[in-house]
Order: structure tokens, then sequence, then C-alpha cells
């Protein structure tokens, strides 16, 4: 087949008018730093989220770190995890003195197994952090069940999950604390960012004075009041605040994720259908009845006993093909940080390694027309069809 003219590039945001707008009047208005434009953004996506509380970040990791401190995470503590997840997820546990405990995911959904959880809670589990892999809601029935037996706190890694519903449950209203992603390639961006949403308002104070420094009022309250008031420094806090240019693109972006969401939804169900009589690959599990899945990232699994190539191979054949791709995910325990520091290796995570040896994502984005799409499923199929075994 003949490659396309140009590269389809993986993860493309979807900026129209309305978010250049924005982000020029935030630049005409004179305040760029944290200020009238978070606390805007933060009010809708609490909405959104049905939150009590929202609080917008630098950063899903910063958000993930702020969450984990805010519970009390410290030395010496475990907190219990999916390997196949990016390395941000573990990292922060570290980030607090804790060690991350791996628990292998669910073979079909890819997500964290509740049964595999329990095999690891030990006296020093202090939480758990399940991550809705690719947009699709972990078992959390079962998730929250087994931290309540054993007084575990539930931070869940919505980086994927913006548009995730979980039997009628908006994630972000679920677990103690949830943390959402903005990067560049999400569903929704502000080009780097992320939201911490909870119900609980000590939880939610903590982390506020301490994505700022530990300052007792942020910057705009600082110098937008006209009366003259000292900050203090309440404890040593971090620098994870986010900015009006960021906010102001996410403002624009929530107002669109509905058309976003149907539109990748679209894209989805057409890879579904043309991938469905291939053998060779192995796709994504069908949605739980009562859940929304927020569909960030399509996956497909290569079946390499059937195949003449490795799914590393025919990542390089796409690309060979104008087609951009991912890989969601290496497994954490087999980066070579995490066997060095803590022994990990092959063979400790049978499901998650399956699937990291054999995952790669298409593009599935909302500004991707239908020619692109038809583009994509022609060079998989092209590939499939010339490395049949």
């Amino acid at each position: 087949m003949a490659k396309r003219p140009n590269f389809l590039v993986f993860g493309k945001p979807n900026i129209g008018p309305e978010e250049i707008a924005e982000v020029v009047a935030t630049l005409a208005s004179g305040w760029i730093g944290t200020g009238p434009k978070v606390e805007k953004f933060e009010s809708m996506f609490k909405k959104y989220a049905n939150s009590r509380y929202a609080l917008a970040v630098n950063s899903a990791t910063a958000g993930l770190h702020l969450a984990l401190k805010a519970v009390g995470i410290e030395q010496g503590d475990e907190v219990i995890t999916t390997p196949l997840t990016f390395c941000s997820t573990a990292n922060v546990i570290i980030h607090c003195g804790g060690t991350p405990v791996f628990a292998d995911v669910d073979k079909d959904t890819w997500n964290i197994d509740p049964d595999e959880i329990t095999k690891k809670i030990t006296p020093r589990t202090k939480a758990i952090i399940p991550v809705h892999l690719h947009g699709r809601p972990c078992n959390m029935r079962a998730i929250l069940k087994i931290a309540r037996k054993h007084n575990l706190f539930v931070i869940e890694d919505a980086a994927h999950a913006i548009e995730t519903v979980y039997h009628g449950k908006k994630v972000g209203s679920i677990a103690d604390i949830t943390v959402f992603s903005f990067y560049a390639t999400k569903n929704i961006t502000t080009a780097e960012g992320g939201m911490v949403t909870t119900n609980n308002k000590k939880w939610a104070d903590m982390i506020k004075v301490m994505r700022l420094h530990g300052l007792s009022h942020d910057a705009y309250k600082r110098y937008s009041v006209k009366t003259f008031k000292h900050y203090q420094a309440m404890l040593p806090g971090y620098k994870y605040n986010m900015t009006d240019l960021q906010a102001a693109m996410g403002i624009q972006q929530l107002k669109k994720i509905s058309s976003f969401a149907k539109t990748r939804k679209k894209h989805w169900l057409r890879y579904n259908d043309a991938f469905k009589d291939m053998p060779e690959l192995i796709l994504p599990a069908k949605d739980e009845e009562d859940t929304t899945h927020a569909r960030h990232l399509y996956a497909i699994l290569t079946v390499p006993e059937k195949l003449d190539i490795d799914r590393d191979r025919f990542v390089e054949e796409l690309i060979g093909l104008n087609i951009g791709t991912g890989i969601h995910f290496f497994p954490v325990h087999l980066h070579p940080y995490y066997q060095t520091a803590f022994g990990y290796k092959r063979g400790d995570f049978p499901n998650a390694e399956f699937i990291g040896d054999r995952i790669l994502s298409l593009p599935l984005g909302a500004n991707l027309t239908k020619t692109d799409i038809n583009d994509v499923i022609e060079a998989v199929r092209f590939i499939v069809n010339r490395h049949r075994k």
C-alpha cells in the first residue's frame, strides 16, 4: 500500500479558535499566573466531576504526589498499584518515602485485579492507587470493599479517565481523592496540567496550601487585594500550581468535552468493526454494563503466535507508513530503576507482561478525520496480511 502523504501525529491536541481567543484575552488581562481563570476552571470542573472540591495543579504527577502527602504517606508505608501504568504513578510513592507494591492486572480488562490487591496487603499497607487504564473504570466496588476492610485510602489515578462513569457515579466523586491529567495528548488539554478532586475539606485545604510553596495565601490573593496582609509559610510546600494561561485553555476545552467524546467513540467503533475478523489482534474488552469508558486510548494487542513479526516491528512498519502510534505501557517493574531498587524481574507479573509485550495504541483524537481513521485501518490490515503466518 502507499503510505500517507503526511505523518499522522499520535495524540495531536484538538485546539480551536475558542481556546486561542481565551488565552489571548488572558495575556491581555495582565494576569497570567494563578488567578481568576484557575478559579473558574476549578469551579467548572468540580461540577463536572460531581465533587465538593477541585484543585488545579501543573500536572497529574504533581496531583498524585499531593494526594499521597495529604493522606499521610511517609517513610515505610506501602502503597499498592498496578505495574501496567506510566512510571509516575509509582514514582510519586517513592517521593513520599513510601514503597510501591505492584499487584498484577486482569488479563481481559488490563486493569488492576482486586484479588491480586488482597494478596499484597501487609501491616505496612496504607493506600491503593487504581489506574483507570485507557479510560476503562477499574472494579471500584471490589477495591473500595477491600479498602474499607483494611482501613486503606483509595487514590484514583484518572489521568485517562476524565469522562469515565462507574455504575452511575462520576470518577472524581468515588474514591478518597482522584487525580486527572490535562497533558497535551489527553482528552482535554491545558498543555500541561492536572486536577485533584475530593469531598474531604481537610485534604482539599492541605493540597491548596501545599501546591504553592505551603503559603497561606496564593499569589492571586496576595497581589490583587487592596489591603496589605503578610503571607506565611505554613509548611514546606511545592511549586505545583496551575497558571491562568493553562486554565484559559481548560475552560474552553471542558465546554467541548461531550462532543470530543462522541467523535472518539465513533472512531473506536470503526476500529472495532474493521479488526473484528482478525485473530492476529486482540481488541479492547467490551464495556462493562452501566459504565462509561472515557476512550482515551484505543489499544490492540498483537498475537505473536500468528504473526512473523513482534510488536516493536509492527510499530516500526506503521511509522514507515506515516502512522504514529504509542506503547501504553511498558510495565513499570521492568524499568531499570525498579529492577535495581526493588529486585523486580520478568515473571513477577505475568498478565502485565503479556499485555506490555504486545500492546500498541492507535490514533484516536477527536480532531482526526474519516480519512485519517481509514488510513490507520488500511495500514494495520496491510501489515497483518503481510505478516500473517
